[in-house]
């Protein structure tokens, strides 16, 4: 390990705490001092999701616990038929604290200032996440015992289990609502939301308290949470032999025999997925739903599914394979790539509405992010392969401190900072030290909430 970056990445997380009456309460999004700030100097809940594991893994819980219990004040609790106002159980995709004359407030941003108004569907699933791994650190079980807590848990469960169209064990949500927050053709069933769901729904089971109040929320858990990881192993998942049955599906079937359950058309399989795909790797598919499957690869989703435990032993493996087996397109100079292949020409007009901050192999549509290093890390820890994140960490340390920690990086290999990408960028230095600490004490996973062989005694940090 290089103490030295390690010690500046410390010096500069520290340095975004945010605070409130004294106190902290989170991490800004980016310290940039060059690029317009925008909205990357509030508190994002995905991105401290981040911060928060490596507070958690230096035995530092106090910004974490409060940031937990900021966000349950912030909870929608009210019913509304206003179309205008925030659903009931949504949790803010990010607050800011504001000086006033009343002294300093909080100021959430439920979707209505962020670009294209999209609410965020992940918040409440990382909090729970965030929660779940707060719990393991510490013992500290009191917190989410209190019962402003448990109404905010069961409030994020009603908002994910209740209202609903349809009648698959997935989540269904807009283009734009997690991380990929720019139009890039996800809409549906992502699986990098799914991913989410499932580690949400484990927190969940984990956290409700075996009241009377909570039997109906955790008996709803545990079947969603099975049903889930069923639906995902079996539908989403491609492996040539997968493909290769897809390529002789029957369509138009109908009834409870049907096999092509989804009527997914042999014609939809894109021509590059052919020779691409190595004979003994496999990944979940980017999305599927009724007549679509998306063949892209999304990092997120698999990874999180690998460390969650969402895929099977065997699939973790397979996954694992892809990876070595396609380095250059997944990994690339400078880790991870977000999304593989890139949308281009008609493709990327359709589905991005010809975004040029997501063209092609830039920013979400095949850029490269490194915070994903500490997802790479977990899933290195959950099946051992030690050396692939060690030779990740080892490409991608120099260039980080020499591109000032920067938000992504464009190009096939991801050699080129991003056009857009802020410098100091919070979760880019977050994500290399949890990964720099699951890479050392692969049994630290265990505290941040995540199943296996990992336990809370075994880690040393």
């Amino acid at each position: 390990m290089n103490e030295s970056v390690r010690d500046s990445a410390w010096k500069l997380l520290d340095a975004s705490v945010v605070r409130l009456d004294g106190g902290p309460v989170g991490t800004v999004a980016a310290r940039d001092t060059i690029v317009q700030e925008v909205n990357y100097d509030q508190v994002f809940t995905r991105d401290f999701a981040v911060s928060a594991y490596a507070y958690l893994l230096a035995g530092k819980p106090e910004i974490v616990a409060s940031f937990l219990l900021q966000m349950v004040r912030l909870q929608q609790t009210e019913r509304q038929f206003d179309c205008f106002q925030p659903g009931e159980g949504l949790m803010p995709a990010s607050f800011k604290v504001v000086a006033g004359e009343k002294g300093e407030q909080v100021v959430a941003d439920f979707g209505e200032q962020a670009i294209a108004r999209v609410p965020p569907v992940d918040s409440g699933l990382w909090w729970l996440m965030i929660l779940h791994a707060y719990v393991n650190s510490t013992d500290d079980a009191a917190l989410a015992r209190r019962d402003e807590v448990q109404r905010a848990i069961r409030g994020v469960l009603d908002l994910c289990l209740t209202a609903r169209f349809d009648m698959f064990p997935t989540m269904l949500v807009p283009d734009g609502s997690f991380m990929i927050d720019r139009r890039m053709g996800v809409y549906g069933y992502p699986i990098d939301v799914q991913a989410l769901f499932y580690s949400a729904l484990t927190a969940a089971e984990a956290l409700l308290a075996d009241v009377e109040e909570n039997a109906h929320y955790i008996d709803a858990v545990r079947k969603r949470r099975g049903h889930l990881a069923y639906h995902i192993r079996t539908y989403y998942w491609l492996d040539l032999d997968q493909v290769n049955r897809i390529y002789r599906y029957g369509v138009e079937e109908y009834g409870e025999r049907a096999v092509n359950k989804f009527n997914i058309y042999p014609e939809t399989i894109p021509h590059w997925l052919m020779d691409w795909l190595p004979e003994t790797g496999g990944y979940f598919a980017g999305n599927l739903g009724p007549g679509r499957m998306d063949y892209r690869y999304f990092a997120q989703g698999n990874l999180l599914a690998v460390a969650s435990g969402l895929a099977s032993d065997a699939q973790s493996v397979a996954f694992m394979q892809l990876l070595r087996a396609r380095r250059d397109d997944l990994v690339g100079d400078v880790p991870l790539k977000l999304a593989y292949p890139a949308l281009d020409g008609s493709d990327w007009v359709a589905l991005t509405g010809m975004d040029p901050k997501n063209r092609a192999w830039s920013y979400h549509n095949g850029g490269n992010w490194p915070v994903l290093l500490w997802l790479l890390a977990a899933a290195c820890a959950r099946t051992g392969d030690a050396d692939l994140i060690e030779s990740a960490l080892e490409s991608a340390e120099s260039r980080l401190v020499r591109d000032e920690w920067a938000e992504y990086y464009d190009g096939r290999s991801g050699r080129l900072v991003g056009r857009q990408a802020r410098r100091h960028q919070t979760w880019t230095i977050a994500g290399y030290l949890v990964a720099r600490q699951l890479a050392q004490d692969p049994a630290c996973l265990g505290r941040l909430g995540f199943g296996g062989e990992a336990t809370v005694s075994a880690c040393t940090g």
